[in-house]
């Protein structure tokens, strides 16, 4: 994480964009000493939007900690009774 006052980011807007893009950091923007905007890579961007979207769907959340639960209680399936069960739901794969 870095933070500039706007002034320096608009001087280097282009290796700041590179770097954010490339490396995956966070360039906090600052006006006047005080926080404004963030540089983040569009690839961030989006997993923390689709974050977002499933911790705000309700039925993902339960599906998922029911999951947990199932995992917790052992209740798990072995890597041949999964590529069984695709077998048998898509007969045309391998």
């Amino acid at each position: 994480m870095t933070t500039m006052a706007l002034a320096d980011v608009k001087a280097h807007l282009s290796r700041l964009v590179a770097r954010v893009s490339g490396q995956h950091e966070r360039v906090y923007v600052t006006v006047h000493g005080k926080p404004s905007a963030v540089l983040v890579a569009t690839e961030d961007l989006e997993s923390l939007e689709e974050t977002i979207e499933i911790l705000a769907d309700a039925d993902a959340m339960r599906r998922l900690h029911a999951s947990e639960d199932e995992l917790a209680r052992g209740e798990v399936e072995s890597r041949e009774e999964l590529d069984a069960a695709m077998r048998r739901h898509h007969p045309r794969r391998p």
